[in-house]
C-alpha cells in the first residue's frame, strides 16, 4: 500500500475542494456524503490536515472548511506526510523481515528500492491541481458512457 486509508480520504477531500472551488466554506458532511467517507473518521482527518496548514476552518453557522493555499502549490506527498508522518528512517522490509539495507538486502531489495524511490517522486511531483483536473476529466469521460 502507498499510503493509508486516511491519507486517501485526505486526498479525496482536498481533490474535492480543488474541484468546487468556492469563496464560501465548504461543509465535512458535503465532502464526505459525495465520496462517502464517515462523517467523524473525515472530520478527524481535516483537523489534522488543518494543524499542517493545508486546510483553513471557519467555525460558526456559515463555516465549514476551504484550502490553505493555492492547489498548484500543495504536492501530495505533503497531504500524505501530514496524515501519515513522513517515511520513516529505516524503511520496512517489502516482505517483513526485519533488516534490510543495500548492505544486508532481501531478497526483493533491489526490485523494491527503485519502486519506492518512483513512489516518493510521484507523490513530491503530483500537485492538488493538476490531479483534480485529470479527476474532473475521467468523471467527464465516465459521464459520456
Amino acid at each position: 500500500m502507498l499510503y493509508s486509508k486516511s491519507a486517501e480520504y485526505g486526498i479525496q477531500a482536498m481533490i474535492y475542494l480543488t474541484e468546487y472551488r468556492s469563496d464560501e466554506p465548504t461543509m465535512v458532511s458535503t465532502i464526505s456524503d459525495a465520496y462517502d467517507i464517515p462523517h467523524q473518521y473525515l472530520a478527524k482527518i481535516v483537523q489534522t490536515l488543518v494543524k499542517h496548514r493545508l486546510l483553513k476552518a471557519k467555525r460558526g453557522r456559515n463555516g465549514g472548511i476551504f484550502l490553505g493555499r493555492n492547489p498548484k502549490d500543495i504536492y501530495l506527498h505533503e497531504i500524505v506526510y501530514a496524515i501519515d508522518g513522513p517515511p520513516p528512517e529505516n524503511e520496512k522490509c517489502a516482505i517483513g523481515l526485519d533488516l534490510c539495507s543495500d548492505e544486508t538486502p532481501c531478497p526483493l531489495h533491489h526490485t523494491w528500492k527503485p519502486i519506492k524511490g518512483a513512489i516518493r517522486e510521484m507523490l513530491s511531483s503530483e500537485n492538488l491541481l493538476e490531479l483534480a483536473k485529470r479527476v474532473t476529466e475521467k468523471r467527464r469521460i465516465m459521464n459520456k458512457k
